[in-house]
């Protein structure tokens, strides 16, 4: 009963859940920014809040059910693992979520190692401000082969509705949170990336150098990172000396523009 009043309520959660965590971080990042942004703050905030607005459009044209409704529809139909062994759900959920990370984190990896997939995440990595909208920056087709792949995890998962949709919050959440321009006290972060990626932690993956662009790929849970060895525990330069983004785009005017992003993955160049 439980989990169908929840899955009734999921545009609600959602768009609670996002708008809250947008403004408090806004909030933050206004209070005390870690860093000053070099790009006009309203055109990017106008640019990537409106590719956040056109890949919701899109998602759902493309994928009415998205991850919790295929998650739904598995359950019914008994597909996946979890549905096979009836395990309970005190189990299930944590797995769920764990694995779950685990997968986006593989996707991460790969779409920065695959020429092709790198053009359309390097969408992602142009801009050359590092906050909370910084969080939300992916282009459609990117956004298409994400859901594809989760869609994939359920499929073979049987994860249950309540669990898909947890994670998806929480994912969200903690994407707009590692990509605040704001900063945590040492005495803080260094215990906390044990658990949760930091927007410092985060920050050394937006750096312009490759070597540290390839590293922290983290987006929720920082276990990966430690595990496959991809972890970096600060920028060679520093956090106040880095530079974010590309080093193709730093001189390029367009990178927050929307029309430019929705075009970079077919331009020559890339």
């Amino acid at each position: 009963m439980f989990a169908d009043q929840l899955l009734a309520r999921e545009p609600l959660i959602r768009s609670v859940c996002f708008f809250g965590i947008l403004a408090i971080m806004a909030l933050w990042e206004r209070l005390a920014p870690s860093r000053p942004l070099l790009v006009s703050k309203p055109l990017r905030w106008g640019s990537n809040l409106g590719l956040v607005v056109l890949n919701t459009v899109l998602l759902r044209a493309v994928f009415p059910l998205a991850a919790v409704g295929f998650a739904d529809i598995a359950s019914a139909q008994g597909w996946g693992l979890f549905n096979i062994l009836a395990l309970p759900d005190w189990l299930t959920i944590p797995f769920t979520i764990i694995v779950l990370d685990l997968v986006i984190y593989g996707q991460h990896v790969i779409f920065h190692h695959f020429p092709i997939l790198w053009r359309l995440h390097k969408v992602h990595h142009a801009d050359r401000d590092f906050d909370v909208t910084t969080g939300l920056r992916f282009h459609p087709l990117e956004i298409f082969l994400s859901m594809g792949i989760k869609i994939g995890a359920i499929a073979l998962l049987g994860a249950s509705p309540v669990a898909v949709l947890i994670f998806e919050v929480l994912l969200n959440a903690t994407a707009m949170f590692n990509h605040g321009n704001v900063s945590l006290p040492p005495w803080l972060d260094r215990p906390l990336r044990w658990v949760l990626v930091t927007p410092d932690m985060h920050r050394v993956h937006h750096s312009v150098i490759p070597e540290e662009t390839n590293s922290n790929y983290g987006f929720n849970l920082p276990w990966w990172d430690y595990l496959f060895r991809t972890y970096r525990a600060a920028p060679a330069q520093g956090y106040d000396g880095m530079t974010i983004g590309l080093e193709a785009y730093q001189t390029t005017h367009h990178v927050a523009q929307l029309p430019w992003m929705l075009l970079l993955p077919f331009r020559r160049s890339g």
